[in-house]
């Protein structure tokens, strides 16, 4: 098929997690033989950001580790959807994209016979319905939420006639262990400070706790205010600022364990999604110790593929056992990884949405024939 795909940025992850799965997904479609082509708006928040902070070197990072994903990128008011589309057999739409072309895009999809999707990977319906009422989606033919909740809103707020859970998962292409690497330390954390959504859930159930047990830690991560940094180097955590996604297996692979820490909106309103560093941790073969979030669509088994710490002590008791237990550690890493070879991988999600595809674009079933009377 030809797909074509429409998101905020497929070449920069800086605060944009998103990213990582999309990748992903494009690296199984074009392995499997599908043609594809990438838009993004060529002021994205996102890439801006990356480029500024880290300069053009950053670009040449992803095109180095992807050496077969591109984007081309538009200004909104002047992109051709007639040269976009030509020829499409499948469109996604990413929620990050400008309502305006969301709407574009549907008009343009009425007279064609191209499937089209909406893809929502955020809180928002959740957090603020009324930005996502904004979206026009009746010419889609439906939405793929990344959480079972995400699904029964957008069906219970009429804004979409259908939707499917599409969870997130693990490029395991990319993410899986490494060997050979020497240790530097007991404990790494990736992921953004990020306008105060777990400020608190840090300080329990990461901050305290590394304090604590006197473990050597390393966080890294984009939007930490000074204040945060000071508190980081005050609990004695060595933080060192971006790392690009496709660095991470590495930074993994030098460390004993590592810890989830979901932002407070995905804990508390959005039970059964975890955040996609999760499948990429489990993936790698990293120890894991999460902070509490319900995995109310049983995902993994949670105990088993990871430890769950319910309140800070029982987060310094379970890291305590990792480093102290090191037989225990390397079990449970790799019933988390098992866990996620057999049903987390991007390959899963792809048979996944082509599953999807196949059965809306299948001709309907002949009536049966009824004999005369």
């Amino acid at each position: 098929m030809h797909i074509v795909l429409f998101c905020h940025s497929l070449v920069s992850c800086w605060n944009h997690g998103n990213a990582h799965f999309l990748r992903g997904v494009c690296q199984e479609l074009l392995l499997r033989g599908h043609s594809l082509q990438v838009y993004e708006p060529q002021d994205s928040w996102s890439r801006t950001q990356m480029v500024a902070e880290q300069g053009p070197s950053s670009l040449e990072g992803f095109r180095q580790a992807y050496p077969r994903l591109r984007s081309h990128l538009y200004e909104p008011a002047r992109l051709d959807l007639d040269r976009a589309l030509a020829g499409a057999d499948l469109v996604l739409v990413h929620e990050w994209s400008d309502p305006a072309l969301v709407k574009r895009i549907g008009r343009h999809r009425r007279d064609r016979r191209y499937r089209l999707f909406f893809h929502d990977t955020h809180h928002r319906s959740r957090t603020d319905p009324k930005a996502m009422s904004a979206y026009a989606l009746e010419d889609y033919d439906g939405v793929l939420a990344f959480g079972e909740v995400i699904r029964e809103l957008y069906l219970a707020q009429g804004w979409a006639h259908r939707a499917w859970t599409w969870h997130e998962a693990a490029d395991a292409r990319r993410f899986h262990p490494i060997a050979g690497l020497p240790r530097a330390g007991d404990l790494i954390w990736i992921g953004n400070w990020g306008d105060e959504e777990r400020t608190a859930e840090l300080e329990e159930f990461l901050l305290q706790p590394v304090a604590d047990l006197h473990l050597s830690a390393r966080v890294h991560g984009v939007r930490y205010p000074p204040e945060a940094v000071g508190r980081l180097r005050a609990c004695g955590i060595d933080y060192r600022g971006w790392l690009p996604n496709h660095a991470v297996p590495r930074a993994f692979a030098r460390f004993g364990c590592t810890v989830h820490v979901p932002r407070r909106p995905y804990a508390r309103q959005l039970p059964g999604i975890p955040t996609i560093r999760m499948f990429e941790a489990l993936a790698c073969g990293i120890p894991l110790v999460s902070a509490p979030w319900s995995d109310s669509e049983h995902l993994f088994h949670p105990g088993s593929d990871y430890l769950v710490a319910r309140d800070g002590a029982q987060m310094r008791q379970h890291l305590r056992a990792l480093k102290n237990d090191p037989a225990m550690a390397r079990e449970m890493a790799a019933r988390g990884r098992a866990t996620v070879l057999a049903r987390h991988t991007c390959a899963h999600r792809v048979d996944q949405l082509l599953a999807i595809h196949q059965a809306l674009s299948a001709p309907p079933p002949n009536p049966p024939v009824r004999s005369p009377a």
